[in-house]
């Protein structure tokens, strides 16, 4: 988590989410049957490094809301 003498920054984080999404997004594009083990693996890695950055920004942005918790979906 980056932060500031104001507090946690969002940005670094939010770009580190997108720069993943991007990197998943490219992976899936280059897919072509038949898919291999390392192929999925890497999906599987890329993913998680996705999963983990929007985590850490959910995480930021819930320290201004009440109870310091993201909501949960209605959906």
């Amino acid at each position: 988590m980056s932060e500031n003498a104001d507090g946690p920054v969002l940005a670094p984080t939010l770009a580190g989410w997108l720069k993943a999404r991007e990197e998943t997004a490219q992976h899936l594009a280059g897919a072509s049957p038949p898919i291999d083990a390392a192929w999925v693996q890497r999906l599987a890695d890329l993913l998680a490094t996705e999963r983990s950055w929007q985590d850490q920004y959910t995480d930021l942005i819930a320290l201004g809301s009440a109870g310091k918790r993201f909501p949960s979906s209605n959906r």
